[in-house]
């Protein structure tokens, strides 16, 4: 059963467009610019969570001990 030439040309526009937006949403996906914004995001998601600044809060707090100690000795 022969297609006719309109059809096919339909069917082609109608997947180069599909083709087009899953490339733009893969673009956005990928995008550094985004990437490092939201790991920024995650870090200072980590770092608000009380359990995890007061235990970096310690260990600064330990190594600058430890460097005076160091120093003064």
């Amino acid at each position: 059963m022969a297609r006719d030439p309109d059809s096919i040309q339909r069917e082609i526009e109608q997947a180069r467009d599909a083709l087009a937006g899953t490339l733009d949403a893969l673009a956005e996906r990928a995008n550094p610019k985004r990437l490092v914004e939201s790991g920024k995001d995650a870090a200072q998601a980590r770092l608000s969570d009380p359990k995890i600044k007061f235990a970096l809060l310690g260990v600064a707090l330990l190594v600058v001990l430890l460097l005076l100690r160091k120093l003064f000795r």
